[in-house]
């Protein structure tokens, strides 16, 4: 994940409405840091390779959510975007590179476990990528060397010991996104 000034991740709340805002931030804060922003232009300046997670109304006066996700996704921030909004989705969002859309109003609960599962994307796709380029190593020495002296070579015992744990984490994270996904077929 991004490293904040903290060791807990960091969301943005963007919301025009203040009192909304506010809300989310009062129910986020106690499990991450929670950076708000009232406006789209507010919220472009806030974003960087700190956050992990934006909540992000669709309908602001000065710069809209779909402006604002679009200025997100063309820099190089590796944040999840979750649209949190009134604005009944219709075909207009399937060119929308959002992570999560959910209507308003929002419970405790639905906002924190939505923030969480990103997290546990983020994460799973993070551990998948390590675990790829671990992988890729493990095989490029494996076509170069013979398998006894393999065995015998320390930083390849450490790259297959390092594969298993990549495999025994991406695992868990894959049960959690499992998990994730029965409640929300529950709802």
């Amino acid at each position: 994940m991004a490293t904040s000034s903290t060791d807990e991740p960091r969301v943005l709340v963007v919301d025009d409405e203040e009192q909304i805002a506010d809300l989310y931030q009062l129910r986020l804060e106690d499990t991450y840091e929670v950076l708000k922003a009232y406006d789209g232009t507010e919220a472009i300046e806030k974003v960087d390779e700190t956050v992990d997670v934006v909540t992000l109304d669709r309908r602001m006066p000065d710069l809209n959510g779909a402006e604002v996700l679009a200025q997100i996704r063309a820099t190089d921030y590796d944040c999840r975007v979750i649209m949190v909004t009134a604005v009944d989705p219709e075909a207009d969002i399937v060119e929308m590179a959002f992570d999560d859309y959910i209507n308003k109003p929002v419970d405790k609960d639905t906002l924190v476990e939505a923030v969480e599962h990103q997290l546990t994307v983020r994460e799973y796709s993070q551990t998948f990528q390590e675990l790829n380029q671990v992988c890729s190593k493990i095989n490029a020495l494996k076509g170069k060397k013979d398998q006894n002296e393999l065995e015998d070579l320390q930083v390849y015992q450490n790259l297959k010991e390092k594969a298993d744990n990549l495999r025994t984490q991406q695992d868990d994270l894959l049960d959690e996104l499992d998990y994730f996904e029965a409640a929300s077929a529950r709802q």
